[in-house]
C-alpha cells in the first residue's frame, strides 16, 4: 500500500471542472425547442497552387440544405441538419443523444479575394469540398531582375598556366604569355 500526500487544491480543481461541466451541459435547449443561434461548423482551409481548398464535415446534410456565398475574400457556409421523422418519435426514450441537429453557420475570411464565378463545390461521403480560384490580382508572379541601366558584361580574366589569376600591372604580360601557350581560360 502506497501513501500519497493529500493536496486540497487538486481536489478543488476537479470539483471546479465538474461544476463547469454541469453548468455547460445545463444550457442545452429542451427537446423540441429550436435554438436561436446557429451551431459553428469546423472547416479546414488550405492553399493549393492558385486555389484555396475548403473542406467541412457535414454528415447527414442534404446538398440542397447547404448554402455557400462568397463576397470578396469572405466565404460563408450555412445550412441545416434536419432530424429525420424516425428519430423524433415521442415514444422513444433516449439513453444517449449527442448528435446535433439544426442550423449551422461558418464565415471564413480568406487571405485574398477569389473568383466566385469559377468556384466549385462537391459533396462526397458527408464531406463538403469547396475549390475557390484566386483572383488574378492575388496570384503569385515572378518578376525578372535586371542588372541595372548599364548592360556591361563581366570581363573575362585569363588565368596563368600556374593556376593563379593575373592581377594589376602584370596582367598584360601574363595575358600575352598565356596567349602564346594557347591556354586562355574563359
Amino acid at each position: 500500500m502506497s501513501i500519497s500526500r493529500w493536496d486540497p487544491w487538486r481536489d478543488m480543481m476537479s470539483l471546479r471542472d465538474a461544476m463547469d461541466r454541469l453548468i455547460a451541459e445545463s444550457f442545452v435547449p429542451m427537446r423540441g425547442e429550436k435554438s436561436m443561434s446557429a451551431a459553428p461548423l469546423s472547416v479546414d482551409v488550405r492553399e493549393q497552387g492558385d486555389n484555396f481548398i475548403v473542406t467541412a464535415p457535414v454528415p447527414g446534410v442534404a446538398p440542397d440544405d447547404v448554402e455557400i456565398t462568397i463576397l470578396g475574400d469572405t466565404l460563408r457556409i450555412r445550412g441545416e441538419r434536419r432530424e429525420s421523422k424516425e428519430q423524433s418519435d415521442d415514444q422513444d426514450r433516449w439513453i444517449i443523444r449527442e448528435q446535433q441537429y439544426g442550423m449551422f453557420d461558418r464565415t471564413v475570411a480568406l487571405p485574398t479575394a477569389v473568383k466566385p464565378d469559377s468556384a466549385k463545390a462537391e459533396f462526397k461521403d458527408g464531406m463538403l469540398t469547396i475549390t475557390l480560384p484566386k483572383s488574378e490580382e492575388a496570384k503569385e508572379r515572378r518578376i525578372p531582375v535586371s542588372a541595372g541601366a548599364s548592360s556591361q558584361r563581366a570581363e573575362e580574366i585569363p588565368v596563368e598556366a600556374g593556376g593563379t589569376a593575373a592581377s594589376g600591372q602584370g596582367g598584360e604580360q601574363s595575358s600575352q604569355g598565356s596567349e602564346q601557350s594557347g591556354q586562355t581560360i574563359h
